[in-house]
């Protein structure tokens, strides 16, 4: 065992401490966040215009802060883009991290000298209570890699701009520097493919112990090793043992990376939005992940089936319930004030709390009034692929709603790497499935409004192709589970088998 290893598990043990001990009085914790975050923002322009200062409980905060997207937020953040001082939070911000938003296009998040250490302090904390309930630290005397975006960062009226993940790069621990990968100059590479065969190059004969990023995007990187070798990635890299990602549900790939890996290696789920760092997996026992209380984030939610109504009830903490479809609405040391991220969730567990992430309120389908939202797609693809040699690369669903003949249904675009030996079976009990989950569905189907869905097979490297061919191939993109438009399942169309 090296000497890092040795030294982490004392230190695991003591934040593991802290961290239990904060999230068992979750309540009190996120009241104190509540006042700190709006006494320090008091004074910005934003602050003053939604009277802060006359701000005492969260009643009052609710009559002065609306629930906005960033379209909302805009004007407020193009006067902070502008150079100006104390819009939305005291100061200028550090950084814009860079994202592409589905209606607003290319969005500018801030992120904050109070922040920044947030995102980084909890993807060590999570690491570190990996390493002091399962005693396993070795693989901090080896290699680590994280496939993530270019670090290389543009600057406007003094703020450094670029995505999250590169600007995370500039953040490495010291202790972490030598173990690593890939090289700077490899981390800036732009275009996608390029930078995963160049990483294979510097990957591919080191003692690789720890492997980060979005399933679908490590999901190529062991592809190519395979296809470069000939052997699993397992025997690559003998001891590789511990998988990190977040943005999407692992689950749906977890058959196709053990294939590719030749056995099981442990995961740790991770919830780092450009808004803030939610949640991280803090056991490899109990579900869901546990709700980051003290990362200077005010959390609210409101019930994702009243979300659209006019007066939809909003929540603190203290009123959630379990297995409720949560939209989640963000205040932060960032000076994000009644932010809708467009994610919703649900509690697993309310001491500690605990939190799974069911979807996108923008990511369902809804076109006859049932309501299906990304856990339930896959959650029902799941019940049929767990324990069994059937494999999904990659899949979406859309509803048609004007087939050539016959009833409307759902239609399921799936990549296979092994395919059912009956389709037709499979799309059946699928189908149940989700109509066990989603009892509106269920009342479509029974009352014949919808016939049971539909599996278009999408042809190997399809999904990969697709997104390339609308430019978001690699980094933080992903492919929506579910849409309530067509506009994907059309372009799909050219990647059929």
């Amino acid at each position: 065992m090296n000497i890092k290893s040795i030294l982490a598990k004392p230190f695991a043990k003591q934040v593991t401490s802290r961290i239990r001990k904060k999230s068992s009085n979750a309540i009190e914790v996120q009241q104190k966040v509540f006042k700190k975050i709006i006494k320090q923002a008091e004074f910005t322009e934003f602050g003053k215009d939604h009277r802060f200062s006359q701000i005492k409980t969260y009643e009052d905060f609710k009559k002065n802060i609306p629930v906005v997207d960033y379209e909302d937020l805009k004007p407020y953040i193009e006067k902070v883009i502008n150079g100006e001082p104390d819009i939305l939070w005291k100061g200028k911000p550090l950084y814009f991290a860079k994202t592409s938003g589905t209606t607003s296009g290319t969005k500018y998040i801030p992120l904050t000298k109070e922040s920044m250490p947030t995102h980084i302090e909890s993807a060590r904390n999570a690491l570190l209570m990996y390493i002091n309930e399962t005693k396993k630290a070795d693989f901090l005397g080896g290699k680590v890699i994280f496939l993530q975006g270019s670090p290389e960062l543009k600057e406007k009226n003094g703020i450094k701009i670029g995505r999250l993940s590169g600007i995370s790069a500039h953040y490495v621990p010291s202790y972490l520097l030598k173990n690593r990968l890939p090289s700077w100059e490899t981390n800036c590479i732009e275009d996608w493919e390029t930078k995963v065969e160049a990483v294979i190059d510097e990957t591919i004969n080191e003692n690789m112990t720890l492997i980060g990023g979005i399933p679908s995007w490590v999901q190529m990187y062991f592809e190519r090793i395979v296809a470069r070798t000939g052997k699993k990635v397992g025997e690559v890299f003998p001891n590789f043992n511990l998988f990190v990602y977040g943005g999407v549900n692992y689950e749906p790939y977890r058959n196709k990376f053990e294939d590719l890996i030749g056995r099981k290696v442990d995961s740790i789920e991770l919830y780092p939005a450009s808004e803030g760092f939610i949640a991280f997996q803090d056991s490899q026992v109990e579900e869901g992940m546990l709700l980051m209380i003290n990362n200077g984030i005010f959390y609210e939610f409101i019930p994702a089936d009243e979300f659209f109504n006019e007066n939809p009830t909003r929540i603190s903490l203290k009123d959630v319930k379990l297995d409720v479809n949560y939209v989640v609405i963000l205040n932060t040391n960032a000076g994000l004030w009644g932010y809708n991220i467009g994610d919703t969730v649900k509690f697993v567990s309310l001491n500690p709390p605990r939190i799974v992430v069911s979807g996108r309120i923008k990511h369902f389908i809804s076109a006859f009034g049932e309501h299906v939202i990304g856990k339930e797609v896959e959650d029902a693809i799941n019940s049929q692929t767990i324990g069994t040699d059937i494999t999904v690369n990659e899949f979406t669903v859309a509803p048609q709603i004007l087939p050539v003949s016959g009833l409307p249904y759902h239609e399921w675009f799936i990549e296979f790497e092994n395919k059912p030996d009956n389709l037709d079976e499979f799309a059946k009990k699928v189908d149940e499935s989700l109509q066990e989950k989603n009892s509106y569905y269920y009342d479509l189907i029974v009352g014949k409004v919808l016939r049971p869905l539909k599996i278009t097979l999408i042809k190997k490297g399809g999904f990969n192709n697709y997104m390339k061919s609308v430019g978001k191939l690699g980094g933080q993109n992903k492919v929506p589970r579910l849409a309530n438009d067509r506009k994907i399942a059309d372009e799909l169309i050219k990647f059929i088998e």
